[in-house]
């Protein structure tokens, strides 16, 4: 198990009174806070648009040691003796991404097959854009949506690095593609949460977190998640991903898709992970048993940031 290295300034961050108690109510405090106020593992996805895993693993096997991910055969731990990953020439020449082992996970639990047409509803910066790219060996579309010209500015750099030639960029809030005339194969809605499992990324997210914004972000990732439902093929695939572990924008925005359309279902997601449970009820509201099907991992589960994951087919 890697070594973990605490925040030098750890013990000064100070949690508000009615997060310890809601996420004492959710998981092992404790563990939870360790992780949280520790360095993230660095880690780096192979672009295989580019160059092959084995290659890649050679080039860098002198300098840098490294971890295959578990559930991502092109994803490693990276440690070395310096920590800038960004600026190695492979980064530069679009060979790897700087990219977080749970973020790697949506991409892999939504398949996309080459030749399909495929919606990223929130893309920027482009991480699981460039995956699903990478996995659709640069064939059929990609549409690439963000509502920041900031952040597109950062995604069509990232997508030209890593050779992505079948993405369209879109800038257009993600609830009107319901004016959309075509169908999707598969859609990643990657949802804008309120962030509480990457602490570690962002300790600002600590001071930043209420109550009222998670209500304010669940209503928008409810208009958000119907909007992709009703934009999916027969048959199609959507993944329902975000990097918090608060329960109503998690669980509750499924329970609210599943209780909205008869013929959504929240599929078993079979990764080689450690997962705990899916919160089922959570202050008096229970929630769809199918839910139990959806991933949720917590920082101390794999040493990574939080993640949940909901696949969702329509039947």
């Amino acid at each position: 198990m890697h070594k973990l290295v605490i925040f030098p300034n750890a013990s000064e961050i100070e949690f508000k009174q009615n997060f310890i108690d809601r996420y004492s109510k959710l998981t092992d405090w404790e563990e939870f806070k360790k992780y949280s106020l520790s360095f993230l593992r660095k880690s780096v996805r192979v672009n295989t648009l580019k160059i092959s895993v084995n290659a890649l693993t050679k080039r860098l096997e002198n300098a840098w040691q490294l971890e295959q991910i578990p559930w991502c055969k092109e994803g490693f731990w990276i440690e070395g003796t310096r920590r800038d990953v960004g600026n190695l020439p492979e980064h530069v020449l679009g060979y790897i991404y700087v990219q977080e082992a749970a973020s790697m996970i949506p991409p892999i639990v939504l398949e996309p097959k080459p030749g399909e047409i495929v919606l990223d509803m929130a893309a920027a910066p482009g991480s699981k854009t460039t995956q699903i790219g990478q996995q659709m060996k640069n064939t059929g579309i990609i549409i690439a949506n963000d509502i920041s010209h900031d952040r597109l500015a950062a995604l069509g750099l990232n997508l030209q690095r890593c050779g992505v030639a079948n993405a369209v960029v879109t800038m257009m809030q993600g609830h009107k593609f319901r004016y959309f005339s075509s169908k999707f194969d598969r859609i990643l809605l990657d949802a804008p949460c309120s962030g509480t499992g990457s602490i570690r990324k962002s300790v600002k997210t600590i001071y930043m977190w209420n109550p009222d914004m998670i209500k304010r972000l669940a209503a928008q990732q409810k208009q958000l998640i119907k909007t992709a439902f009703e934009l999916l093929k027969e048959k199609g695939i959507m993944v329902y991903s975000t990097c918090t572990l608060e329960p109503e924008e998690n669980e509750g925005v499924v329970d609210y898709l599943l209780n909205e359309f008869e013929n959504a279902k929240a599929e078993r997601i079979n990764l080689k992970i450690k997962r705990s449970p899916a919160v089922l009820e959570f202050e008096g509201r229970k929630y769809d048993e199918q839910i139990r099907n959806c991933l949720r991992i917590w920082p101390q589960d794999n040493d990574t940031e939080g993640f949940f994951v909901a696949k969702i087919k329509k039947l």
